[in-house]
């Protein structure tokens, strides 16, 4: 499973979800990248106002904060 977290640049809510994600890495064995939208404009139309996001494979599954339990479901599934 793939786990994209976009962030900006002295956004505390992406500071928290990092953590989260860091935390939850591990036990659900998923990949972590993460993307700062800070400066690219297309990316910064489509994210800043939501930041953080989460997506899992592609696609969205959280915004502003990160849905562990989503999460956890997602990695049943893999």
């Amino acid at each position: 499973m793939q786990v994209t977290l976009y962030v900006g640049r002295d956004c505390h809510l992406c500071e928290t979800a990092r953590v989260e994600l860091e935390r939850l890495r591990e036990e659900l064995a998923f990949e972590l990248e993460e993307v700062d939208v800070t400066g690219v404009p297309e990316l910064e139309a489509r994210y800043r106002e939501l930041l953080p996001v989460v997506e899992v494979n592609g696609e969205r599954v959280s915004v502003y904060r990160v849905d562990e339990p989503e999460l956890r479901r997602l990695a049943a599934r893999w």
